[in-house]
């Protein structure tokens, strides 16, 4: 689905009389950094597949392609499937129901997206439009479904465009994970227009990447607010000094949310759903260093809650 027209390499210039109609181009630091490896603390890994942040591919088109060289464009954005299931109940790990009803959520979208790259005067080199469906499952809020689908679409289909400027956005990914550059050579960029070119200096040193910034995962799981009456218990999930995988630290906000909550169900909720996704067991290291589990976090808290006579159905007064 990717359309594109690459002029041979040059030293971009700025737009005069004598460039207006000239082809848009590459410099050689541009190639340069295209036909490198990409940097190992960019790549995640969850549940055994690696893949790029799509706050990363955005970092990384800027420093390529400067502020402005580049545009994502919405070409569509389809709600696929939108379905309430009245009375849906948890399973534990022997297939048992648990908890109370209620409404369980899931919504899936399909976003089309168009990625332009410019010279640095500000002329199309190439563009590609893919498309990417992102779902949210059996989720308790219709909100937070819609939300979670819509994000996860639009990402998907940003670096699926993206993967055409090949290692740099992910394609020696497709390799079985490999981080090695697998373009190396293109006959239309000869390695003497830009393979003498040093690297600009400094070069960074990126740390691990961590999730996205605007995502229920990466966003700042704060303590609960209280109201004039109370004193919120501090939740020992508020912002994860250790990366969480992206699931499981959209779970850890919910928790922190809900922390206040006397409401049984609300919890048991949360861990069916990371027992669905794999990451019940999963270890992160909250903000006071403690290697932790959400299933630990979640039993604690419902045994605090059992003793404190709470209610399974509602929250206490």
């Amino acid at each position: 689905m990717a359309s594109a027209v690459e002029a041979p390499a040059t030293v971009a210039e700025g737009q005069t009389s004598h460039t207006l109609n000239q082809s848009a181009r590459l410099s050689p630091y541009q190639l340069r950094m295209l036909h490198g490896g990409i940097n190992p603390n960019r790549v995640r890994n969850l549940r055994g597949l690696a893949h790029l942040e799509a706050w990363d591919v955005r970092r990384q088109l800027i420093r390529i392609f400067g502020f402005g060289g580049f545009s994502i464009e919405t070409l569509a954005l389809d709600l696929v499937h939108n379905h309430g299931q009245e009375g849906f109940r948890r399973k534990n790990k022997q297939g048992e129901f648990y908890g109370d009803p209620f409404t369980a959520w899931t919504v899936v979208y399909r976003a089309q997206v168009r990625l332009t790259v410019f010279d640095t005067s500000g002329r199309e080199i190439c563009h590609w439009e893919d498309g990417a469906a992102g779902d949210a499952v059996n989720q308790p809020s219709v909100g937070d479904a819609h939300d979670m689908a819509m994000k996860t679409a639009f990402s998907q289909a940003l670096k699926r465009c993206a993967v055409n400027l090949g290692d740099q956005f992910g394609l020696s990914l497709y390799n079985d994970g490999s981080r090695d550059a697998v373009v190396l050579f293109s006959a239309a960029h000869p390695p003497q227009e830009w393979k003498q070119q040093p690297a600009p200096l400094p070069e960074p040193e990126d740390p691990p990447v961590k999730p996205e910034p605007g995502t229920p995962a990466a966003e700042a799981v704060e303590e609960p607010s209280t109201g004039p009456s109370e004193t919120a218990e501090a939740a020992p999930v508020e912002r994860p000094a250790s990366a969480p995988s992206e699931r499981l630290g959209v779970l850890l906000r919910q928790v922190a949310d809900c922390w206040n909550s006397r409401n049984l169900l609300v919890f048991n909720q949360i861990g069916e759903d990371a027992a669905q996704h794999g990451v019940l067991d999963e270890q992160f290291t909250d903000k006071r260093g403690v290697v932790t589990t959400l299933r630990k976090v979640l039993d604690d808290r419902i045994a605090e809650i059992q003793a404190q006579g709470g209610n399974a159905g509602r929250d206490a007064a």
